[in-house]
């Protein structure tokens, strides 16, 4: 199939966490009126919205298209990258989930921009390592990057407690896939690696996006349709990659992620 110029990202979340209040939290005037409405994607860095640094990095690793999974009510996001600050070297489409069903359903909600070609998803409130997306895009195959739990505790802002909310892999000798848990509760039996909600489709995800049961939140969750799709036979490579990951999903994280992006400058 070769290198992908295709990703999505889900920016339809509702920001929950962001929204919760933080009294130690260091913030801008504007970047707390951002966390009040959970609009994470536009949460000012350094003079410019997250989403920037996250649209750049995948136009660095070669990717020219993103689409957005958004809110029906995204006129903020519509006006930044359609008017006020069209990117360069993106094409920018916005998909439009009605309801918040979990990420499944928006993966599915991007089926027809997808034109039958292989993708990358990935979330809007992380910043992935460019080499690591470069590397997705140019598999062959479904795939993800799987990170070694050390590696991220030491080169990004995911303090060690929080390594533990996030997806375990399992792989076999070949590399591939075997399961994913969810804040697993004990130690794996097999070698494992940490999922950041980054990953290389094609269309088979689509089928276990529409038959991936609700979760115990109520939602559709992508790792378990990637999990339903394992199941059913679908290979997932797991590519090594290192950090850092840049997290900013809660208030706190901020003022780091401010810091660690000093002197970059996103070109999206």
């Amino acid at each position: 199939m070769g290198y992908t110029g295709r990703a999505v990202i889900l920016a339809r979340g509702l920001g929950t966490r962001m929204r919760e209040q933080d009294q130690a939290a260091l913030l801008t005037d504007a970047q707390r009126r951002a966390a009040d409405i959970g609009y994470k994607a536009l949460m000012p860095i350094r003079g410019r919205p997250f989403l920037d640094y996250v649209l750049g990095a995948i136009a660095d690793a070669g990717i020219d298209r993103v689409a957005l999974v958004v809110a029906p009510d995204h006129e903020m996001l519509r006006r930044r990258y359609e008017k006020d600050a069209t990117p360069a070297r993106l094409r920018v489409s916005f998909v439009v989930q009605p309801e918040p069903r979990g990420t499944a359903d928006a993966v599915r909600t991007a089926q027809p921009w997808t034109s039958r070609e292989p993708f990358l998803v990935m979330n809007a409130d992380n910043l992935y390592p460019v080499a690591a997306l470069g590397d997705l895009a140019a598999l062959d195959e479904p795939g993800l990057p799987g990170f070694d739990a050390e590696d991220l505790v030491r080169t990004s802002n995911i303090p060690r407690e929080r390594i533990a909310s996030f997806a375990l892999v399992e792989t076999d000798d070949r590399g591939y896939m075997t399961s994913i848990v969810e804040k697993p509760g004990a130690a794996p039996s097999h070698p494992s690696v940490i999922s950041m909600n980054v990953w290389r489709f094609d269309t088979r995800i689509f089928d276990a996006c529409r038959d991936v049961p609700r979760s115990a939140r109520g939602e559709f969750e992508l790792p378990e349709a990637v999990g339903l799709a394992v199941a059913r036979g679908v290979p997932f490579r797991v590519i090594p990659a290192r950090g850092p990951v840049l997290d900013l999903s809660r208030r706190a994280d901020a003022a780091d992620v401010e810091r660690r992006l000093a002197g970059v400058e996103p070109r999206p």
